[in-house]
């Protein structure tokens, strides 16, 4: 069964966590992804959230009858510092406390590091994994990991076999659409890489991304040139160059049956609208979606 779920970001500056479970409802989502934010568990910094908040939470979702499907985390696990590689692992354990709470089972998240220090950022990533894999096991929590831009692994196929290499069946693959051009480093392939993970896909990201290496690499310009940088967008659909009827094809051809969480960025101002649209259309990709 696919669940539609609401990354709620555009949301986060204007109301509670809690209050953007009755805004899914009235979009009508029956799911969030909860991402980073201040209140809750924000960039590399240890969860804020205490008893009162996830009260508050777990009283919006009995309200709302929206349940917290996933959380998307963001912790620099893979660090090449050790102190902040244990401290990230720390805040991992917090984070994974409060998912139990929530009565969250699937995270899903990045590998983080640094592309320019790949081998022994892999190192540490996998040695974060051995010493969470109790607490995950524990919880009984699955995970899903995302090659992003600038993480130490940036590519879906390297992405895909780090995540073999883990070898654990609590952790799963997760598919960025908005991230296609970076995963593919301009090729676009995406029915490719969908179906190549599919024994692991468990979620799909939806959003839009014109392609960083079309034509002479300049739909974006950086300065200086050659600068240390990746950039990306979280459109809505067609707002961008995501092939996606190639997406939605393979998703049904390799029988999806995860997460696709709808995380368009930056567009505030029409936020109602787009996140309606993209609901709207995956409704009618996958009839049976929840």
């Amino acid at each position: 069964m696919v669940d539609i779920a609401l990354d709620p970001n555009m949301y986060f500056r204007t109301m509670p966590t809690a209050q953007t479970l009755h805004k899914a409802r009235q979009l009508g989502f029956g799911f969030v992804e909860l991402s980073p934010n201040a209140e809750f568990h924000f960039w590399h910094r240890y969860p804020k959230a205490d008893a009162a908040f996830v009260a508050e939470l777990n009283r919006a979702q009995k309200e709302t009858g929206v349940r917290v499907r996933t959380l998307n985390p963001v912790f620099d696990w893979s660090s090449a510092d050790e102190a902040e590689r244990q401290a990230q692992v720390r805040n991992w354990r917090r984070l994974l406390e409060l998912a139990d709470q929530l009565d969250c089972r699937e995270v899903t998240s990045e590998f983080s590091g640094d592309p320019n220090t790949p081998r022994r950022c892999e190192q540490q990533w996998y040695r974060s994994i051995e010493e969470l894999a109790p607490v995950f096991e524990r919880y009984g929590i699955r995970l899903n990991l995302e090659a992003h831009p600038y993480d130490f692994v940036e590519r879906h196929d390297d992405a895909y076999a780090v995540v073999r290499g883990a070898d654990r069946p609590w952790i799963g693959y997760e598919y960025c659409c908005p991230h296609t051009f970076h995963l593919s480093d301009g090729a676009g392939d995406a029915g490719r890489m969908i179906r190549d993970a599919a024994p692991l896909l468990r979620e799909v990201h939806v959003a839009d991304s014109y392609n960083h290496r079309a034509n002479d690499g300049n739909r974006y310009i950086l300065n200086p040139p050659g600068v240390d940088a990746r950039v990306h967008q979280h459109n809505r659909i067609g707002q961008g160059e995501v092939p996606w009827e190639e997406v939605f094809a393979a998703l049904r051809a390799v029988g999806f049956d995860g997460v696709l969480s709808v995380c368009v960025f930056g567009w505030h101002e029409t936020a109602d609208q787009a996140n309606a649209a993209i609901l709207e259309r995956l409704r009618q990709e996958f009839p049976a979606a929840r």
